[in-house]
C-alpha cells in the first residue's frame, strides 16, 4: 500500500511563484527536515513554487533525494486579479466545485490536476513526499474526505503535514503534523 505524505509549505514571503521563505519559514523547514527524519522517503514531489521547493530542500538534502518539480502542484489561482473579498469566493468553491471567477480555475479543476499526481504516485508503489499549497490540499482533501471543508484549510499551518495510506478501499487521511 503507497503512503503519500502531503505537505502544505512553509511561511513565504508572499504569494507569487518566487516567493521565498521568511526567515520563520526557513527555521520550519528545519523543523519539518527533523521530523520527517525517520520517515522512509523514496521520492520528493514538490510545486515548482519556489516557497515549496525551500520547505523540503533540507529534508531532500539530509536524504540525498533529488526533488522532482511538478506544476500541477502549484497552487490554485483563485483569481487572476487582486479581489478585496477573496475569502467569500473561496468559501463558495468548497460549496461547489465548478464555481469559478472569470478566467480562473474551478475547485474541481484544480483537485483534478492533484489526482493526477496521486494517481502517478499511487501506481508507483513507494512512499512519496508532495509538497503543494494550502488551498490545493485543501481541495484534494475534500476530494477524499468530504468531512473536510473550507475550515479546514483555515485551521492549516505553514508548513503542515498529513500522511495518506492509499488502498484498494477507501483512502486513510491523518494530520500527523504536531508543531503549532
Amino acid at each position: 500500500m503507497p503512503t503519500l505524505y502531503l505537505i502544505r509549505h512553509c511561511s513565504a514571503s508572499g504569494q507569487e511563484p518566487d516567493a521565498p521563505l521568511t526567515e520563520v519559514g526557513h527555521e520550519q523547514a528545519h523543523l519539518l527536515r527533523d521530523f520527517l527524519r525517520e520517515i522512509p522517503i523514496d521520492r520528493i514531489i514538490s510545486s515548482d513554487y519556489t516557497r515549496a521547493v525551500a520547505s523540503v530542500t533540507p529534508l531532500a538534502d539530509m536524504h540525498q533525494l533529488p526533488i522532482e518539480r511538478e506544476p500541477l502542484l502549484r497552487e490554485r489561482i483563485l483569481s487572476h486579479e487582486p479581489l478585496e473579498d477573496w475569502l467569500t469566493p473561496l468559501r463558495q468553491s468548497f460549496l461547489d466545485p465548478t464555481f469559478k471567477l472569470p478566467g480562473a480555475e474551478s475547485g474541481e479543476e484544480a483537485t483534478h490536476r492533484i489526482m493526477q499526481v496521486i494517481e502517478r504516485a499511487r501506481s508507483q508503489h513507494a512512499a512519496t513526499l508532495l509538497v503543494t499549497h494550502g488551498n490545493l490540499l485543501a481541495l484534494l482533501l475534500q476530494r477524499l474526505d468530504p468531512k473536510c471543508d473550507f475550515d479546514t484549510w483555515r485551521t492549516m499551518r505553514n508548513p503542515d503535514v498529513y500522511r495518506l495510506d492509499l488502498s484498494d478501499e477507501e483512502p486513510v487521511i491523518k494530520h500527523i503534523w504536531p508543531h503549532k
